[in-house]
């Protein structure tokens, strides 16, 4: 019996025992709870809040004592002053274990709360799946044919088929006999038609004329989320799309975060591996039940991924990808089983997963190399999967370059002060009036804007919580256009703005969106380390692109196409605003929504498109933004907003942005210690 402390949580009822000064967000870590952290820990994010319980616990067996966790500390109170934090609550990474606690994780601090938002887009798409049905006629044996029923299966496949070399697994024959005889010798077999890697395989056998289908996932592991396509094999019909968040998110939001766990942890790599394939079991079971289909059916699976992931997934140590030259275990497509990856699917399924193209740019890029099929097109089409790591491609039929911009998270509501991912309550539209500089917004779960008189009793349930990225794009972009926010990102003084919703946050202005303290909700602002935060990511978004620009020689592109979840959610005009994209007219930029995962739908029903996006990818030419010179030259003029030297003549016959400049050094109503701005010659 272990002499240390006991943690249990709920609603979960995971339990364990931890050392004095164990973390609570760690021990939530260690036993797969549903705890949020956006930070990692580090005090910042406070989405790890949890609720301890004092007093006597007979279900549990525990007396919880009123020091059952470390002192309240200056972080939490920081954060309480500035934010508030409902009485009563701790935050998870400042909270330690002291003695034997019971810890309730609310609603709003449950991972799973995000809403996943990767459907399955319309496309056409042409079927050849890799595994088909073939009913036959075997011949019965007799005392002078001494051949087994396997081999004469594997006769009747060639002869009436044309499979040559068609194998079995074990399973297969331990059930087989039975099915041929009570079949009278005629059954429906399902065949896995192999690839140059391997034979034709016999995948399950029913007895008689089977009338009824099997069954494949596409699967897009992202960092952030997980989302499955269950498709019919026989029609290519989606059944049902389901998505859950990466479990891996308690060790890192970010995936540098989580190979620095890998390195700095023992066994951290493969405890990464652990959770993310629990999670792939949990999301398969889900997506099955909705569907009611027996999981036994799932005879095939294509995953994309990013390298990171797809080392992680596969339980390689990403060591390798964290420090140059980012070198991947292989970069070409694997053809594994199922069982390879402990995967609760039929016990033979193949899994395809496509191939890398370098050390940060994915398995999810290609798949979105084969939606989007920049080889194949006329026009210059600039593509951008808008995410933690962005990545971007630039092409036509003459060549196809591709990139990594690192991001980071920001985008996705981390390392902003009143950020969040997608979830209910969350904003996600904003629009400021001119004249008041008030703002109205919308958030996730209501199509209501919030000067609407029924917008309160509307969002009575969900309340509103924070400010989801695309929430956080618009937001940025409107106070830039309405002259809130210059263009070195610097909030303005009540006085240069002419609102009063901009208050002296420290020694710069912040700007006041919602304050729901009255209501026990939170104080929502926008600071001038989140405007600054936003425009990190985004000048390294479009210093991606613009690089890849340079590399083909233009100043320009014919179109542009937003992917991912969280492109499919980006309105086009504030993103120029921001200069997060090239100019470009509003409507050559387009969404394509979760194009990894239809690409990984194209892989799973047209075999074809296996050997198609394998080829694609090796002509491929990768650009390493991390030695390339104009890199950096591109992100110091895109930290501007929209950008210090690029003109946007498009953008600026659309919108006129005011010329303030809020940097003051400390007069004329300016912050004190503000920064100044070296002037060019």
């Amino acid at each position: 019996m272990s002499s240390d402390p006991l943690v249990v949580f709920t609603p979960s009822g995971k339990r364990g025992h931890f050392p004095v000064g164990t973390p609570i967000l760690t021990a939530a870590r260690q036993l797969g709870v549903d705890l949020d952290s956006v930070c990692g820990g580090r005090g910042i994010c406070s989405r790890c809040q949890i609720t301890p319980s004092y007093g006597e616990f007979s279900k549990h067996g525990v007396t919880v004592e009123a020091d059952a966790l470390s002192e309240w500390n200056r972080v939490e109170q920081r954060y309480k002053d500035k934010r508030g934090l409902i009485d009563g609550r701790r935050l998870g990474c400042q909270a330690t274990v002291q003695g034997n606690v019971v810890i309730d994780v609310p609603p709003e601090s449950q991972v799973h709360k995000q809403v996943v938002r990767k459907r399955a887009e319309v496309r056409d798409i042409t079927l050849d799946p890799s595994t088909k049905l073939f009913y036959v006629e075997v011949q019965e044996p007799d005392m002078h044919d001494p051949s087994g029923d396997l081999e004469r299966l594997r006769d009747a496949l060639r002869d009436q088929w044309e499979l040559e070399n068609v194998t079995a697994d074990l399973h297969i024959l331990q059930e087989m006999q039975p099915i041929l005889r009570k079949g009278d010798w005629k059954v429906t077999v399902a065949v896995h038609l192999g690839d140059h890697e391997n034979n034709p395989r016999i995948m399950n056998i029913w007895p008689g004329y089977y009338d009824g289908t099997v069954y494949g996932l596409a699967v897009d592991l992202g960092s952030t989320t997980i989302a499955a396509h269950l498709c019919d094999l026989q029609t290519g019909d989606v059944l049902a799309s389901s998505g859950l968040m990466n479990p891996q998110i308690r060790f890192g939001e970010d995936l540098m975060s989580r190979v620095s766990y890998s390195m700095m942890n023992e066994g951290g790599a493969a405890e990464m591996t652990r959770a993310v394939r629990q999670g792939m079991r949990d999301l398969f079971e889900q997506i099955a039940d909705e569907a009611e289909v027996d999981r036994r059916l799932i005879v095939d699976a294509v995953f994309v991924c990013n390298p990171v992931m797809h080392h992680l997934f596969l339980g390689i140590d990403p060591f390798e990808l964290g420090q140059a030259p980012f070198a991947l275990t292989t970069n070409n497509a694997l053809r594994l089983r199922g069982d390879d990856l402990e995967l609760n699917i039929h016990p033979s399924a193949r899994v395809y997963l496509l191939p890398c193209i370098a050390g940060h740019v994915g398995a999810d890029a290609a798949a979105v190399a084969l939606s989007e099929a920049p080889d194949k097109s006329d026009d210059l089409v600039l593509v951008v999967d808008v995410g933690t790591n962005a990545e971007i491609l630039l092409g036509n039929r003459e060549k196809v370059l591709a990139c990594s911009s690192p991001t980071g998270p920001a985008f996705e509501g981390a390392q902003i002060s009143s950020g969040q991912r997608a979830a209910p309550g969350a904003i996600e539209r904003v629009e400021i009036d001119p004249e008041t500089k008030a703002p109205r917004f919308r958030v996730i779960g209501s199509d209501m804007w919030s000067d609407d008189p029924r917008f309160v009793i509307e969002t009575g349930s969900t309340g509103i919580t924070g400010i989801c990225g695309s929430g956080i794009i618009e937001m940025v972009a409107e106070m830039r256009i309405h002259g809130i926010v210059d263009a070195a990102g610097l909030i303005g003084s009540p006085e240069q703005t002419g609102s009063d919703r901009c208050f002296l946050d420290g020694r710069t202005y912040s700007y006041l969106v919602h304050d729901g303290r009255l209501d026990g909700g939170p104080l929502i602002t926008i600071t001038n380390r989140d405007i600054r935060e936003i425009q990190m990511a985004k000048a390294a978004l479009y210093s991606g692109a613009r690089l890849l620009m340079d590399k083909f020689g233009v100043d320009e592109v014919d179109r542009v196409v937003l992917a991912g979840a969280f492109g499919a959610h980006i309105s086009s005009k504030h993103a120029m605003v921001l200069g997060m994209i090239p100019d470009a007219p509003l409507d050559k930029v387009t969404s394509a929504g979760n194009a990894a995962g239809t690409g990984a739908r194209i892989a799973l029903l047209n075999t074809g498109a296996r050997a198609g996006i394998e080829a694609t990818v090796r002509a491929i030419h990768k650009v390493e933004t991390a030695i390339e010179p104009r890199f950096q030259e591109h992100f110091v003029n895109a930290s501007a907003i929209p950008n210090a030297v690029e003109p946007f003549p498009i953008l600026n016959s659309l919108v006129s942005l005011p010329d303030a400049t809020f940097n003051t050094g400390g007069g004329d109503g300016g912050a004190s210690g503000g920064r100044r701005r070296r002037r060019r010659a």
